[in-house]
C-alpha cells in the first residue's frame, strides 16, 4: 500500500486541516466573540476591546498565508 487515506497523503490531509479547519474555527470564534459582546451589552468601545483582545492571535495565522502567497512559497 502507498500510505494514503482515501487517496490523500498525510501531507495533503494536514494542509487541508490547517487551512480550512483552523480557518473555520477562526470564523466560529468571531461569531462567539460577537455573540459575547451582544449578550453583555458591551457597547461600541467594549465590543472593540473584546474583538481586539480575543482575536489578536488570528492576525498571525492569516499573515502566514498572505506571506506564503506573496512570496510564492508552497
Amino acid at each position: 500500500m502507498d500510505n494514503t487515506v482515501f487517496g490523500f497523503t498525510e501531507e495533503q490531509i494536514t494542509e487541508f486541516g490547517l487551512t480550512y479547519g483552523v480557518g473555520g474555527l477562526i470564523l466560529l470564534m468571531l461569531f462567539i466573540v460577537g455573540h459575547l459582546a451582544w449578550q453583555s451589552k458591551a457597547g461600541k468601545m467594549g465590543t472593540f476591546a473584546l474583538f481586539l483582545a480575543l482575536t489578536v492571535g488570528f492576525v498571525g495565522f492569516i499573515a502566514k498565508y498572505l506571506i506564503q502567497y506573496f512570496l510564492n512559497i508552497h
